[in-house]
């Protein structure tokens, strides 16, 4: 008899057979009929079959399988079409399976509003609204309110928050412009026009046509167009010395002052008039840390940090589309160019939307670039190590590690039915090469951390003609919960959750060992290596699976590449000790000492090998008739790697030789 997964998949890929292979976008929805997740596609029908078929390899894809119980789509004419409603739908959604901000609040803007007679400028972080331009975000909202400051110093210009520019405006919108063009002007300007930061709109200073030339100039100087801005002022401020109109040159010398003032501050990055978006990316346990380096004519005018929801959920190619269309879809303030270091599977289709929001006056297109070397480069790693940064601050800013661990725990404790969150959990791995150098690692992770203190590695002792992990897990559980290991303070306390990297005949191993120890008042589960499934004593019907993108499942994964890693290491320091002795230490009257001062005469193990017997002779380290028999040793070696297939592993074997003698010799 079908499940209700089953059934329900089988009346969606029904419904399925009625969508189109045309461009557009979809919608999935859960049973509740809330849209959790937005999606573009080429050809509709067969990106949808995509999920219910499980064809999709995403982390995510089966969690979102289980959540969805029907679809709505919407055809348009291309992808381009497609990829602006998509980005227009994950901003009036915000689905939960799509990648989205993860601090979900409003970013400060510097706006301009255009549709006012006379336009001010203000620091805001409304909604954006029709008929005012936005510049930013700006995720430091000191930076945006210093950037206001700096703007109306270089060009006068009203602020939003001037009462008598509000009070014009009432005025305006009551009598229309011309009314108070024409009216009278006795009463006071502003503070802002007495101190040169305001034009004086308010008692008609300036006529609407100077005015809106300000306008445009504050517009193109927050695009970071400022060269150009720098060239007018010294024009205007020659042409007004020319004429010994010298108050009007102070005041553009002023303004150009401070502009350097800006600019010093700014970092110059490029040699060349770089204007560049340049992002940077972080990713870490769900969340991922995102910089972005606005960079206009060379320099650095504005970095924002940016933290995404849902970051190991997503591959990389839709991280970076998603952040692309939150982002862009926000700014107004769009380069010629933007860095990344992975470009979306949609590149052209991306290129064409930034260029639409550039629409440049002189046809210029945006382009993604990924850079492999150069300048560009350096710079997309300067902003990916800064995403570090900012994800790192996010952590310790919100306490994100111990309310993740602490969440972990209890998703453990439920999952697993254990009496209480598992405290002090010991996970085992086996690490060997067809049964040689065989050795386990027990890694302990204390309140779901690691405590490497109580970290132990055992030789495993029994003998083998070849792998057996079974009977190798047996032994170290034999030798780790012995009643004089139990009591010995140096292993720590009694564990609450055993973990076995290997899964269930890992899990089987201890099992047995634990029935003839007599000990059961100890949680084990068994970790599958590929599909991250726990298998555990009391249930027989199957794993349990913890939720992909969970704390819990991160958590349990950590855990075991932290095994992982401290297994290898263990056997690979046993296998280039093994691999050294095999080679030289079968030459008779060549000791330590001898060795030693051998590798010290040749400085390297390499060196050695290539030595002829003269060459050996000549170093006065050994007697003449070791000397001969270090060669001939080395001369076999040196054959067996010529030797056809078997070359390879021996020459891997002589490099962790040379590793392991050149250690000694130190």
């Amino acid at each position: 008899m079908p499940s209700e997964l089953d059934s329900k998949i089988a009346r969606i890929k029904k419904e399925l057979e009625s969508v189109p292979q045309l461009p557009g976008v979809y919608l999935w929805k859960d049973s509740a009929g809330k849209i959790i997740y937005v999606g573009k596609a080429k050809q509709l029908r067969s990106r949808m079959r995509q999920y219910v078929n499980y064809q999709d390899d995403r982390a995510k894809i089966p969690l979102l399988v289980d959540a969805i119980d029907s679809f709505e789509y919407i055809v348009v004419e291309n992808e381009h079409e497609s990829l602006v409603l998509e980005c227009n739908l994950i901003n009036q959604y915000s689905p939960y399976f799509n990648a989205d901000f993860k601090d979900d609040k409003s970013y400060p803007f510097i706006a301009l509003t255009l549709d006012d007679a006379f336009p001010a400028i203000k620091y805001t972080r409304e909604k954006h609204k029709a008929g005012t331009r936005y510049f930013g975000p700006y995720t430091d909202s000191r930076a945006a309110r210093t950037m206001v400051d700096a703007v109306r110093h270089i060009v006068p210009i009203c602020a939003a928050s001037c009462a008598e520019w509000r009070r014009m405006n009432r005025s305006i919108e009551a009598n229309g412009l011309e009314a108070f063009l024409e009216g009278d002007f006795e009463h006071r300007p502003c503070f802002d026009a007495h101190v040169g930061l305001g034009p004086g709109a308010c008692c008609g200073n300036i006529t609407p046509e100077e005015y809106a030339r300000n306008v445009r100039r504050v517009a193109r100087f927050l695009d970071g167009h400022h060269e150009e801005f720098v060239r007018e002022l010294k024009d205007e401020m020659e042409a007004a010395a020319s004429e010994l109109d010298f108050e009007r040159a102070a005041r553009m010398k002023a303004r150009l002052d401070a502009i350097n003032a800006l600019t010093d501050k700014q970092r110059a990055v490029s040699s060349r008039n770089l204007n560049a978006d340049v992002i940077g990316f972080y990713r870490e346990e769900t969340i991922t840390g995102a910089h972005v380096f606005v960079v206009r004519e060379g320099r650095i005018i504005n970095s924002n940090e940016f933290i995404l929801d849902k970051g190991s959920n997503v591959p990389d190619e839709d991280l970076v589309h998603n952040f692309l269309l939150r982002y862009y879809g926000t700014t107004t303030s769009v380069p010629r160019e933007v860095i990344l270091r992975d470009l979306p599977e949609d590149k052209e289709a991306v290129e064409q939307w930034l260029t639409t929001l550039l629409d440049d006056s002189h046809g210029a297109k945006v382009r993604l670039e990924a850079p492999r070397k150069g300048e560009k480069l350096e710079l997309r790693q300067l902003a990916e190590k800064n995403a570090q940064h900012s994800l790192l601050r996010y952590k310790v800013r919100t306490n994100y590690e111990d309310k993740r661990i602490n969440d972990a725990l209890l998703q453990i404790e439920s999952a697993l039915a254990l009496d209480e969150p598992p405290r002090r959990i010991e996970c085992f791995d086996i690490s060997t090469i067809h049964g040689s150098y065989t050795v386990a690692s027990m890694v302990v992770f204390t309140n779901g951390k690691p405590d490497k203190n109580q970290y132990r590695r055992f030789k495993i002792k029994t003998p083998l003609d070849e792998a057996n992990d079974f009977l190798s897990m047996q032994e170290v559980m034999r030798r780790r919960y012995s009643p004089e290991r139990m009591a010995d303070e140096r292993f720590g306390s009694k564990p609450d959750l055993i973990i076995l990297d290997g899964g269930k005949p890992q899990l089987s191993a201890a099992i047995e060992m634990f029935d003839e120890m007599g000990i059961s008042d100890i949680a084990l589960a068994g970790l599958a290596k590929r599909d991250e499934e726990l298998f555990v004593p009391w249930q027989e019907s199957g794993p349990v699976v913890l939720p992909g993108g969970s704390a819990s499942l991160y958590l349990v994964k950590r855990i075991r590449d932290e095994a992982h890693r401290f297994a290898i290491t263990f056997h690979r320091d046993l296998r280039d000790k093994g691999m050294t002795t095999s080679i030289l230490d079968d030459v008779a009257g060549l000791g330590p000492v001898r060795k030693k001062a051998l590798l010290k005469a040749f400085k390297s193990f390499k060196n050695l090998k290539e030595a002829t017997l003269q060459d050996i002779r000549d170093k006065h380290v050994v007697p003449d008739e070791v000397a001969q028999e270090v060669y001939l040793v080395l001369s076999q070696y040196k054959e067996q790697l010529d030797r056809g297939p078997k070359a390879r592993k021996a020459e891997q074997g002589g490099k962790a030789a040379e590793t392991a003698l050149e250690r000694t010799s130190q």
